[in-house]
């Protein structure tokens, strides 16, 4: 049983013999706090809600009920006021949670909550003929990361790449490419000679303004099958899908579904016509909407004056599909925060449909990358290309590499995982709606909370096992005393949070939260290697302790997992 759990459910019992009966376990187990101050104990229990059903102070509480607490896993209980704080006994947790992690390995802190059902995760989603920048970084580790903290739960992640592949964009494209286009320089960097089409075509319409007329006209005739439109439109998908899947590769990404935009114009007349049955749709001005004003919600446009469907209707077919096809227990949504409103109007469309299974879609918003404190825009060809930064940030940990450690084997790959790795984690160690700004010198710095640093943590606590030749012998013999330092129990404490963690990150679909739990845990090992010598002298100290060396080992490379980060066990 889980120490948190057991120390509840003595207070429970303690509350019950005092004649409480209004504070069950799972409400025992919500008040439990971890004091600010290692000192003060490793759990607290306030008393203040317990003050109505006694009718006492809380102190006088907390006096009364300490004395009724007692027993393994806790080793003393003080009282502080209207706390009790409670010590566990180090011997009896420590040999608890180290056994637990040595014992399930990388399953440690996986449930089956999901029982294996689908969750559809749609993410990265770049536009065809454009270049995946930094601003899609977000989306792409974030979503992948969340896959995985899904799938730890027990869920089976399907991660679907919706790929930018329709859209009036395209029809600016082939003027652009007919009017200052080169075939042998586009088969040659087809994304940077695109985007540099696309930049000239704005920069000229803003002196001619026919020209977005004739960017409509062909996007119309792209939407009527013109046979020219077709074969360019098709070209510069397959071209831009080489160029995204390297950056992919790099990143150890895969996907499940590459369906874009495209793949839902045969589907939206369904949605349409399900909307007219459901006596859903109403004119405005000529469009077909849905009117929302019930969620103090605008309009959702359907239907444009001229016929054509809107991006709506094109999410609204996906997510019929989508539930169609994989019978959903959630759908996620890893799309940037500007795009709220819209999927507030597409679950609730969908409700107004009768669709209970809406009830569990959720969009998951990020903040921005900025550039100089400003977004960045394709458009205006103001851009910091991902495939650029991934290049710079593994030459760069290359040096170090030949610098600090020439004869490292595989020294490309490890220069690879570290260096696409310090990308990752520069953004995923951020809380997800929070905006950041694109610094070389910040995401590249291979000190402090960074990617790096945890992985040459992982790297080290490899290497101390090397040295003390430890071998996992299937039992756990803990030597009386080899883990009694602050810093030992610190790091087994560390350990002892990682499934909450991950529980937690798993319902807010926050990967932030194991990104900073790994950087701790590496903190704390790092102090227990400095102040305690792990390689003692005695056999069965030395053992015990690289047992606890063992356990981290597992739970950060488990952790740089969930966010999508190798672990070399050298570097």
């Amino acid at each position: 049983m889980d120490h948190k759990l057991q120390v509840a459910t003595k207070i429970t019992e303690a509350l019950a013999r005092l004649g409480v009966q209004d504070f069950p376990l799972e409400k025992v187990s919500s008040m439990l706090e971890t004091p600010p101050n290692p000192a003060m104990g490793d759990i607290a229990f306030p008393c203040f809600q317990l003050a109505k059903a006694l009718r006492k102070a809380p102190p006088a509480i907390a006096a009364e009920l300490a004395g009724a607490i007692s027993g393994a896993p806790l080793k003393e209980v003080q009282v502080a006021g209207p706390y009790i704080n409670l010590f566990l006994d180090q011997h009896i947790v420590g040999t608890a949670i180290i056994s637990a992690v040595l014992t399930q390995g990388s399953a440690y802190g996986s449930t089956e909550e999901g029982q294996g059902r689908n969750v559809p995760i749609d993410l990265s989603s770049p536009n065809i003929a454009k270049p995946f920048s930094m601003g899609h970084l977000r989306s792409t580790c974030i979503g992948n990361a969340i896959a995985n903290i899904m799938e730890k739960k027990g869920y089976t992640p399907v991660r679907i790449n919706h790929i930018g592949d329709w859209g009036t964009q395209f029809g600016k494209l082939i003027v652009a490419y007919q009017k200052w286009g080169d075939e042998a320089k586009v088969k040659a960097e087809p994304i940077k000679e695109l985007l540099k089409l696309y930049v000239k075509f704005h920069d000229e319409a803003a002196n001619d303004p026919t020209l977005e007329d004739q960017g409509r006209e062909w996007f119309k005739k792209l939407e009527d099958g013109d046979a020219q439109a077709q074969h360019l439109w098709q070209w510069f998908r397959e071209e831009s899908l080489k160029e995204f899947m390297k950056i992919y590769e790099l990143m150890d990404i895969q996907f499940d579904s590459t369906n874009g935009e495209a793949f839902y114009n045969d589907k939206m007349d369904r949605v349409v016509a399900m909307l007219e049955e459901r006596n859903l749709l109403t004119e405005s001005d000529g469009a077909m909407v849905v009117m929302l004003d019930e969620f103090d919600l605008p309009p959702c446009l359907i239907k444009k004056s001229d016929g054509a469907t809107l991006y709506a209707t094109r999410d609204l077919a996906a997510a019929l599909y989508r539930h169609e096809t994989y019978d959903f227990a959630k759908a996620l949504y890893v799309v940037g925060g500007e795009q709220r409103l819209h999927f507030q109007q597409l679950y609730k469309v969908l409700q107004k449909m009768g669709f209970d299974w809406a009830y569990e879609m959720y969009h998951i918003p990020f903040g921005m990358m900025l550039k100089d404190g400003k977004k960045m825009s394709t458009r205006k060809g103001k851009v910091v290309l991902l495939e650029e930064v991934l290049a710079q940030a593994i030459e760069d940990v290359k040096k170090v590499i030949e610098e600090k450690n020439p004869t490292l084997a595989n020294k490309d790959e490890v220069a690879r995982q570290v260096g696409v790795g310090a990308v990752m984690f520069h953004d995923l160690k951020n809380y997800r709606l929070n905006d950041i700004n694109f610094s070389w010198e910040e995401m590249l710095t291979f000190e402090g909370e960074t990617g790096p640093y945890v992985q040459y943590t992982h790297a080290r606590a490899c290497s101390l096992l090397r040295k003390g030749n430890y071998q996992p012998t299937g039992e756990l013999m803990l030597a009386e005393g080899a883990l009694d330092s602050k810093e030992a129990w610190a790091v087994i404490t560390a350990l002892s949070q990682f499934p909450d963690i991950v529980d937690r990150a798993a319902a807010g679909f926050d990967p932030s939260l194991i990104g900073k739990f790994v950087i701790d845990l590496a903190q704390l090992f790092n102090k227990f290697y400095a102040n305690v010598r792990i390689l003692a002298e005695e056999e069965d100290v030395k053992q015990t302790r690289l047992q606890l060396v063992a356990a981290v080992v597992i739970v950060l490379k488990e952790g740089l997992r969930l966010l999508g980060l190798k672990a070399p066990e050298e570097m």
